[in-house]
Order: C-alpha cells, then sequence, then structure tokens
C-alpha cells in the first residue's frame, strides 16, 4: 500500500499540473483530527474548477491520472445522470489505495465537516475561500430532549414485535433487517446518549458507533458484542433478551441523568408479548 506522502504526491501534482484545476481541499477521516490516522483511511479529495464539462463522466482521465484501480464507482453517473454539478470517481486500487475524488464548479459552502485547504491557486479569493482549523463538533453527540428521548424508547420497544413475529413466520431476513436496521437503530442513539452522560457531549462515537468500544466500559462492550447473532433463532432470542436488558440499563441512566421519566410499561407490555410469541 502506498504511503501517505506518495499519494498527497500523486494528488498535488496532478492538480499542481493542471491550471483548471484551482484549489484542493481533503475531508473525511484524514482531516479530522479526532480520528487517528491508519493505513485503510480513504483519501476524500475535492478539485475545484470553473468548467465542470472535461471531469463529468470521464473515467478515462482519472484512470490515466491516477492508475487503473480494481474497482470504479462514479455516483452521478449511477444515479444521476443529469447530474447536480458535481461529480464523484471512487477509486479501489491494486495496492489497497482508495481515492474518492470530487470536482466542484462553485465556490466551497462550509457545512461543519472537517476540511483542510491543500492547494489554492488563487491564495483565498477563487473557489475555496480561506477556511478555519477544522474540528469535529458536526459529529458531537447530540443531548436529547424529551420527545426524542421517548420516542427512540417507543420505537425501539415496539419494533421488537415485528423481529418476534418474523421469527414466528420463519423469515429469517425480515427479522434480521428490523433487528439490525431498526431496532439496532435506536440502541444505538441511546447509547451514544449513555455515552454522553458519561463523558460528556463534546465527542463523538463514530460512523455507525465505530468508537464505541473506547467508551464503555468492557462489561457493556461485551454486553453489546452479544447483541449480534448468527441465523439459529436461538441464538437471536439469546441476542434479543441482551439487548433489551442492556437498553433497560441505558435509558435508566439517561433518565436519570436528565430527569426524564421512563416509561417502564412500555417495556413490560412488548416483553410480556416476546414470550408470548416465544412460546407458541
Amino acid at each position: 500500500m502506498r504511503t501517505e506522502q506518495e499519494m498527497m504526491g500523486l494528488i498535488l501534482g496532478v492538480a499542481e499540473a493542471d491550471e483548471r484545476i484551482r484549489a484542493v481541499s481533503m475531508e473525511g477521516s484524514r482531516a479530522n483530527p479526532a480520528i487517528p490516522n491508519d493505513q485503510y483511511q480513504d483519501y476524500d479529495i475535492t478539485f475545484y474548477i470553473h468548467d465542470i464539462k472535461p471531469f463529468y463522466n470521464n473515467p478515462e482521465w482519472a484512470i490515466k491520472k491516477f492508475g487503473k484501480p480494481l474497482i470504479m464507482q462514479m455516483p452521478e453517473a449511477m444515479r444521476d445522470p443529469y447530474g447536480d454539478g458535481h461529480f464523484n470517481y471512487m477509486m479501489v486500487y491494486p495496492d489497497g489505495s482508495r481515492l474518492d475524488l470530487s470536482f466542484h464548479p462553485e465556490p466551497y459552502k462550509d457545512d461543519g465537516e472537517p476540511s483542510v485547504t491543500l492547494l489554492d491557486k488563487d491564495n483565498g479569493n477563487g473557489l475555496r475561500p480561506p477556511q478555519p482549523p477544522p474540528n469535529d463538533k458536526i459529529y458531537h453527540i447530540t443531548p436529547p430532549s424529551p420527545l426524542f428521548y421517548y420516542s427512540c424508547c417507543n420505537e425501539f420497544w415496539w419494533c421488537l414485535n415485528n423481529v418476534a413475529k418474523g421469527i414466528a413466520r420463519d423469515e429469517l431476513s425480515y427479522v434480521m433487517n428490523m433487528l439490525n436496521t431498526h431496532v439496532r437503530m435506536e440502541l444505538h442513539d441511546m447509547m451514544d446518549w449513555y455515552i454522553g452522560t458519561q463523558h460528556g457531549f463534546n465527542l463523538s462515537t463514530g460512523k455507525d458507533g465505530r468508537f464505541f468500544k473506547r467508551y464503555l466500559s468492557t462489561e457493556l462492550y461485551e454486553k453489546y458484542a452479544a447483541t449480534y447473532s448468527d441465523s439459529d433463532y436461538n441464538n437471536i432470542w439469546a441476542s434479543i433478551d441482551i439487548m433489551c436488558n442492556l437498553f433497560h440499563t441505558l435509558a435508566h441512566t439517561v433518565a436519570k441523568h436528565f430527569s426524564f421519566v421512563y416509561r417502564q410499561n412500555e417495556e413490560d407490555g412488548i416483553r410480556e408479548y416476546l414470550r408470548m410469541i416465544r412460546s407458541i
């Protein structure tokens, strides 16, 4: 796998040699000071140009400049052939490096995502105005309002009735999707809020909770890991029991911290329903 120095040299070399490319920025995890660097991080790069046409849906250009990838994805060409003025080449190379290269024909607008200027041929007077040092505040955990807290609890317990019915009907794909998409999403929200009560809300647990292990106790993280199951229904039921107990613990802690009232009747009701379905 190429080193960061080699990849950055290639990227900036292409940009410096082409007058049409006026500025270069880097986004994503490599621009986020809160995320440690490792060899698996993508290079999320933006080239700022005035005219998108020479670079739009032109994979030959990308291959000529950056090499032939193992696989390439062009999201705009796949789903939005008329485009919104941008274009993106996502490329994985034989050495394992990945480059996500976007072309933007209009001035940069700060949406809070960490972003670093790598090259600016117009000295801040063009498509890439001066930017403050990057931070990850946009990803920090947001404390819940009472409505969001109650909605999270209700949705978690409610969706479990669908999981139970799916098991009873032997609909494995439905069970797994409902459990690991809808129910788990609410568990993740509650885990975020719990972590906020323990460590403060000026932090991020990362995309899809990738840093849960960093902030949870060993005991809680082991319980969380046990909520993932194989396709055996007995094991799925066991993972549901663990998930319910974990959610109960987290939700009570969050409720106490914010002086919310935990609606135990909702939990009691769905647990009774789960017992009923399981006994049939």
